[in-house]
């Protein structure tokens, strides 16, 4: 497979749009304009004011390949922008000396004056946009924001609008052969969400079910979009190079191999928990008879079907590699065997 054909598909996959090159103006920052937008601070009156983000291809890949890094550490960057209307734009994203384990990630005092130096030099060379989010890793557990995360994004809310936050993880990206990803804003302390609150159902471990329940309501999701254009080819070419090379020396099935084997045993818990609510008091079963909401056994049909999709992705993914680099068929592969 020719990593130009791998690119595209990549970009297929993840929907990345490319701009017109008569409308290239996306990459012009007028400071000005910016400031008016911030200064008429239309979050203020509405809490959803911000509804969509779009990403910079460049910013996508870089956000990837730092979450990629990290294996089963969370990681943590920035990202530089602008808005516009009800949209924000990443346009680069640069990552900070910070890790953390599970659901918690903080910049310690280096990381900040890390992002400040930084901050300064990408002006001095030309990038004007300010820093507009940041971003970390959730490997193996979804994109959803945890209590540290919640209490992350009010802060710099109150602080340093316009802010959002966005989250990868990089388990699920490798396994599915899509990046995913998501991104959030949170509501002011005292604001009441009124609405059911739903979305698109996404698998939960166990042992992180109650901290995501209990925070779901604090914060909302913005659509996202991903674009690119002529003028940053250059660019995603040198990328995508270090990003392609690390595709292909690397196996889903034995890179994942621990996420793989965590989410058996989650789905098996699962099982056994939903087995349990299923029976009667008398020992018999009564079934699950949720009417108004999904109920747990949908759910976990679901968490099944996903994990059946990934293990079959990453088959797929090593029959392709030993294909094309080994030279080898499936009736070779039974010759030699029968030999």
């Amino acid at each position: 497979m020719d990593q130009s054909i791998a690119r595209k598909n990549w970009e297929l996959e993840n929907n990345i749009q490319t701009v017109n090159p008569e409308q290239d103006k996306i990459y012009y920052y007028d400071e000005q304009l910016y400031k008016d937008n911030v200064a008429r601070q239309p979050w203020k009156n509405d809490p959803h004011h911000y509804k969509r983000v779009e990403i910079s291809a460049i910013a996508l890949i870089k956000m990837v390949m730092h979450a990629r890094s990290g294996g089963n550490i969370e990681i943590m960057g920035l990202m530089q922008g602008k808005v516009s209307g009800n949209t924000m734009y990443i346009m680069d994203a640069f990552a900070l000396p910070v890790e953390g384990t599970e659901t918690r990630v903080n910049a310690q005092n280096e990381a900040y004056e890390y992002m400040v130096t930084y901050m300064e030099k990408a002006k001095q060379a030309g990038r004007m946009e300010n820093a507009i989010g940041w971003y970390h890793s959730h490997p193996g557990y979804g994109c959803w924001l945890s209590g540290i995360d919640v209490s992350t994004q009010m802060l710099n809310q109150q602080y340093q609008e316009p802010w959002v936050a966005v989250v990868i993880d990089p388990n699920r990206t490798m396994s599915a052969g899509k990046v995913d990803i998501g991104a959030f804003r949170t509501y002011p302390k005292d604001y009441k969400h009124i609405g059911d609150g739903t979305s698109e159902y996404q698998t939960i471990p166990l042992d992180k079910i109650e901290d995501f329940g209990v925070h779901a309501k604090s914060y909302y999701p913005l659509e996202i979009a991903h674009f690119k254009s002529t003028l940053d080819t250059h660019l995603l070419d040198v990328l995508w190079n270090k990003y392609w090379v690390n595709t292909l020396s690397q196996s889903p099935l034995l890179t994942n191999r621990d996420y793989s084997t965590r989410q058996m045993t989650d789905l098996a818990e699962k099982l056994k928990q939903t087995n349990e609510k299923m029976k009667g008091r008398m020992g018999g079963y009564y079934g699950d008879r949720k009417k108004n909401e999904e109920s747990q056994l949908s759910k976990v049909t679901k968490d099944s079907a996903k994990i059946a999709v990934e293990a079959v992705h990453g088959m797929i993914s090593q029959v392709l590699k030993d294909s094309l680099f080994n030279h080898t068929t499936p009736s070779q592969n039974n010759t030699q065997h029968e030999y």
